[in-house]
């Protein structure tokens, strides 16, 4: 890697995550920001498609030597949240924001696509960047593009998170099951609705739905292997319009992460048991709708291996090894399909007030976490060219 031409690179990658942070855009609505990315492509002379799985964008770069297809990805949406910094590039979008640092994510591999085109000549292979919409938000992105083709022939895909809770000059990551899948229900307990001071003409819903409650929470302690990490999370309760009226209806969602297929598929029968035969002690009925969104997020033990070797060669980076996470990816879905590795790049520093953590409404990341993204992108792109030579 000619690490010159990256540091040459940094100064336009900050002023793009800027401007980018200024102009968020949700999840399934990144028309202005994929327009943004195709134009850049274009400009260097990237083989270009957008809408690919939405508004997702792919650019190809062919390098004048043969060799492997190298996948690159970043994420491109931002969240349902009221940006609260007092900065100059504050988003100018009321109640959204870049809070989980996908604009700098966009804006590095932009550079890395800028760098493999000044190197084309030497460059092995192809290089294929995937800007993928929809993160945030299930079914997400990743699946609608790999039904696209965004992977056909692609041999191996590496990621990148910019991640605030490790300081900036470190990057971390695993093998095996790194980030938990991620699933939601809604459990509606119907009952009969009544007044408040006669409670025995009624079935007490709210009181059905919080026994409930309770009963999920030994879903975890008692029919779940203890070696294999999980949670059930009750995150919302609504019932009731009154004090003095027991209510008819009440509703409860949830989310469940873990890392084994196995428990998810036993979590699941376990939340539909529970819900139906509570109900039923309470006189009441339950309505169980169980999503099933991102699976486990599982890196290939031979990249990962790779990106121990090449991390410490990218600008003087510390490569830790990184405990499981229980925050889900869609990033799982393309290492279901090829191998790779997705890392996470230290992205904290207090003296730059970048220590909160991600999805807080005043999250922000010390930019220098870019460079040593879009450093550890381009390494592990060239150290796979140079072995498969």
């Amino acid at each position: 890697m000619e690490q010159d031409v990256v540091r040459a690179l940094f100064p336009a990658m900050v002023a793009r995550r800027r401007h980018l942070h200024r102009h968020p855009e949700l999840s399934y609505q990144e028309k202005e920001t994929s327009g943004l990315v195709a134009e850049k492509l274009r400009e260097l002379g990237a083989e270009t498609t957008v809408n690919v799985g939405g508004f997702g964008v792919v650019g190809k770069i062919r390098g004048g030597m043969p060799g492997k297809t190298v996948a690159l990805r970043a994420d491109m949406d931002a969240l349902p949240i009221q940006d609260e910094k007092s900065c100059e590039y504050a988003s100018e979008v009321p109640g959204v924001m870049h809070a989980c640092g996908h604009d700098g994510h966009t804006a590095t591999l932009l550079a890395v696509a800028e760098y493999f085109s000044r190197i084309r000549p030497e460059l092995r292979g192809e290089i294929r960047l995937l800007f993928q919409p929809a993160e945030e938000t299930c079914p997400g992105g990743a699946k609608a593009m790999i039904e696209d083709g965004a992977l056909d022939g692609v041999d191996v895909i590496y990621g990148v998170h910019l991640w605030t809770p490790i300081p900036v000059g470190t990057a971390a990551s695993a093998p095996g099951p790194l980030m938990a899948s991620t699933d939601e229900f809604l459990i509606e307990m119907q009952g009969r609705g009544g007044h408040g001071g006669m409670p025995h003409k009624t079935v007490d819903s709210v009181v059905a739905a919080s026994a409930l409650v309770l009963q999920l929470q030994s879903v975890i302690s008692r029919s779940v292997n203890p070696l294999d990490p999980a949670v059930v999370t009750i995150g919302s309760i609504q019932g009731g319009t009154a004090q003095n009226i027991i209510a008819d209806r009440c509703k409860l969602a949830g989310t469940v992460r873990c890392f084994s297929e196995e428990s998810r598929a036993l979590i699941r029968e376990r939340i539909h048991a529970l819900a139906e035969g509570t109900a039923q002690a309470y006189g009441a009925k339950a309505d169980v709708s169980y999503m099933m969104g991102y699976p486990s997020l599982v890196n290939d033990e031979k990249e990962t291996r790779r990106f121990f070797s090449e991390a410490p060669g990218v600008f003087g980076l510390r490569a830790e090894t990184s405990p499981p996470i229980m925050p889900a990816e869609d990033f799982a879905y393309y290492l279901q399909k090829v191998p790779g590795c997705f890392m996470f790049v230290g992205a904290g520093n207090p003296d730059k007030e970048s220590v909160y953590p991600h999805h807080h409404p005043k999250f922000d990341i010390d930019e220098d976490a870019m460079l040593h993204a879009a450093g550890l992108l381009i390494a592990m792109a060239e150290s796979y060219q140079k072995e498969h030579a």
